[in-house]
């Protein structure tokens, strides 16, 4: 892979086309690069790099200078914000998509239903065994997103409602590893973009009214706000890079940009 983005960059220095960053969130990883390629196949002289490592990771490298867009499953946070002013800088914010965050278990694994009560004693160490939420006597094994991860801030805030997550707490760099470790695992459950969601994992159903409805994660009831854990997802950028980045996120926010957010599985921003 560093192989492969070293050789775009030399190949587009030689064109004298100046490469763009994009890089952070993991969520939103397989839409950026959907749009790179679709926007680089319109545009030729266009080259777009898009990388992962967690919304943290994406913010630090837009405050440092290292990628012209950070994308994030998050808000910037006001000490990022203060960062990039200390440096001169102004970050811009753009929506391009909302994603439904899906609780999943391994298939064989007969809970269907939670509540989000249930699920804070779960990622908080409170709960410990599939028993005591109606399932098998089977321990619970937990998995999270790593600290640097929009999703890991976002699923504690609204989710957690601010607890700490459960010491020791198995921690993952990528959501498609918590996919594949849950797909893997009897007694584990995790969180992950709703694009994400296959037929190795269960989905959960999730009650945030004690349990009188249950909702299933969907496109279609992120959209009809049923589902109650959804959030935005966005493009971050230097003000004064606005001229350089505009053409690519005018395409995001097109129509034809917004086809590509419902057939990679996340909701529209109109």
């Amino acid at each position: 892979m560093k192989k492969l983005i070293l050789a775009v960059i030399v190949a587009s220095a030689a064109l004298g086309v100046q490469a763009q960053r994009i890089k952070g969130s993991d969520t939103t990883l397989p839409l950026s690069q959907k749009f790179a390629e679709i926007f680089m196949k319109s545009n030729p002289s266009s080259k777009l790099i898009v990388t992962g490592g967690g919304s943290g990771v994406g913010i630090s490298a837009l405050v440092d200078g290292t990628t012209e867009i950070a994308q994030s499953s998050r808000k910037i946070k006001f000490s990022e914000k203060q960062k990039l002013n200390d440096g001169g800088k102004t970050a811009k914010e753009v929506i391009v998509a909302y994603d439904a965050l899906a609780v999943i278990v391994h298939p064989s694994n007969k809970v269907t239903n939670l509540t989000r009560e249930q699920l804070e004693g779960i990622f908080t160490g409170k709960i410990t065994n599939w028993k005591e939420v109606g399932g098998e006597d089977l321990k619970i094994i937990p998995y999270a997103r790593e600290t640097s991860s929009g999703t890991y801030e976002f699923f504690k805030e609204n989710v957690l409602k601010n607890k700490n997550y459960k010491s020791g707490i198995m921690s993952m760099p990528a959501t498609g590893a918590i996919v594949q470790s849950i797909s893997q695992t009897k007694g584990a459950i995790g969180y992950v973009g709703l694009a994400y969601l296959n037929s190795n994992v269960k989905a959960i159903h999730v009650s945030y009214n004690k349990g009188a409805t249950y909702v299933e994660p969907s496109v279609a009831n992120a959209k009809n706000a049923t589902y109650p854990i959804v959030r935005p997802l966005f493009y971050y950028y230097e003000a004064k890079s606005e001229s350089k980045v505009k053409p690519f996120i005018d395409f995001v926010l097109s129509p034809t940009g917004q086809k590509i957010v419902e057939e990679i599985g996340f909701v529209t921003v109109n």
